[in-house]
């Protein structure tokens, strides 16, 4: 086979196989660019307060125990002065809807606020980034690291750094774990290497689940993981504030002399340095429009702001803005999403507010005794048993005084009288109701049971139930 012949047929087996595109991309470590400016300090300032909020609260002291305890073997969720119990999930549920509603406002106002400022994996991963800087250095000094040999010095930081991490998530998996298990006692059984099983397995898992997504994963987490922003855009509309780039100021973009008159150059105001890329925790370009890998940090408005102060152009070219205004139109803040998700947010707050003002701390559950609908006894009278079952849900000793009415003539057979019960403990009581069958004018009939406490604070339930007798005609 001479030459041609040969390269006709490598052509026509080329042609004939099918082309193959990998749809998967690898992954590209983003070294976030340290950056300084207004928005910087508000979101230092906020990873600072709820760091501070979620270590230290587990130490704080109420009434001989701690503050916040989740105390999940004995069903009892301690808020401070309040202690509730799994009756009131009626109440998470409400804290919930108030989060959602809470959500969908702020978004729909000031588009990414919470994962910017407030979402974990947005504070913890800044705690990390700030351990890896002080180690490695800057974003510059970082990426040569991570080129050079393996050395006795690139060693010893990595090691560093990865044993600060760990040390980090540690405390942190042991601090979650203090919500549930009283934190002095976690601290001795630590010390005195006397854990529990469970509470040994949520430390490794979430000091595990800390320094996975905020040493490795990072933005990862946000693009891929997080659904809130894939649907984020839903909440969204041209009033909403946004992080935007001014692209008729901006464009055409290019280097030039700070003396350089930009207009005599046909250039924008931007000098694409690209510091907004290489400041973006996600590693996106804010110049391409807005994105929904976006966090809405506003590193790249700091860092641009000082670009524009350096070259003595206004500031403002990266922004927070809405696309009604980037059209050259006005923004309307108080537009009717805007005003019902405040509306709704307001009403169950107050909602809320007020059922916990008036919740009453003492449960009364009456079950009748079902061996048999009721039963004569001495005198002609008829009997119903009941059973119940009072909780104390207050944080003091109450005694309780029980009472019954609906029908008349009727006789609470109580042998035990007052009941006294103790903080956080179940009493388990048996009462009988005693009439003559003669006032009854159906088979079942209502009746009424009362719960007075006789002792310090005033709480007081009633509960329905039922009696049953015979009917005399």
């Amino acid at each position: 086979m001479n030459q041609p012949q040969a390269e006709s047929s490598a052509n026509d087996r080329n042609a004939n196989t099918p082309e193959v595109e990998s749809f998967y991309a690898k992954h590209k470590k983003v070294y976030p660019r340290e950056v300084h400016g207004l928005f910087a300090n508000l979101r230092i300032s906020g990873v600072l307060v709820l760091l501070g909020i979620y270590y230290g609260v587990p130490w704080l002291r109420w009434d001989e125990r701690q503050a916040v305890l989740f105390d999940l073997p004995n069903r009892q969720f301690h808020v401070f002065g309040l202690t509730f119990w799994p009756q009131d999930f009626f109440y998470f549920a409400m804290l919930l809807i108030i989060a959602g509603i809470a959500l969908f406002f702020f978004t729909a106002l000031a588009g990414r606020l919470w994962c910017g400022y407030a979402c974990p994996q947005t504070v913890w991963t800044e705690v990390f980034l700030w351990i890896e800087r002080k180690i490695e250095g800057t974003r510059t000094q970082q990426m040569k690291l991570d080129k050079a040999e393996l050395s006795r010095r690139k060693f010893y930081k990595k090691a560093l750094k990865h044993t600060i991490w760990i040390v980090f998530s540690a405390f942190t998996g042991f601090t979650f774990v203090g919500y549930f298990t009283p934190v002095d006692v976690l601290w001795h059984n630590l010390l005195t290497y006397e854990m529990g099983p469970w509470e040994t397995f949520w430390i490794i898992f979430y000091s595990f689940a800390t320094y996975g997504n905020a040493g490795w994963l990072r933005e990862q987490v946000c693009i891929y993981m997080c659904p809130y922003a894939r649907f984020q855009s839903a909440m969204f509309d041209k009033d909403t504030l946004i992080i935007s780039y001014d692209d008729q100021r901006g464009e055409p973009r290019g280097s030039r002399k700070k003396s350089a008159n930009p207009e005599e150059l046909g250039l924008g105001h931007c000098i694409d340095c690209t510091l907004c890329v290489q400041v973006c925790p996600t590693g996106i370009d804010i110049r391409k429009g807005l994105q929904y890998q976006c966090i809405g940090c506003a590193a790249c408005i700091d860092v641009c702001n000082e670009v524009m102060d350096k070259m003595s152009y206004p500031k403002g070219l990266v922004r927070y803005t809405t696309e009604h205004e980037m059209q050259g139109g006005k923004t309307h803040v108080f537009r009717p999403r805007i005003i019902f998700y405040a509306a709704v947010l307001s009403l169950v707050f107050i909602a809320l507010v007020v059922a916990i003002l008036n919740r009453i701390p003492v449960e009364l559950d009456i079950i009748r005794d079902r061996n048999s609908l009721f039963r004569e006894v001495k005198g002609g009278l008829v009997e119903n048993v009941y059973n119940l079952r009072i909780v104390n849900m207050s944080n003091a000793k109450q005694r309780y005084q029980l009472s019954a009415e609906g029908l008349e003539g009727m006789q609470l057979i109580n042998r035990a009288g007052d009941v006294e019960v103790k903080a956080g403990e179940i009493f388990n009581l048996t009462v009988q109701l005693r009439l003559d069958p003669v006032v009854l004018k159906r088979p079942s009939n209502e009746v009424l049971f009362k719960l007075n406490s006789v002792s310090g604070e005033k709480i007081s339930i009633t509960e329905k139930a039922r009696f049953i007798g015979p009917v005399i005609r």
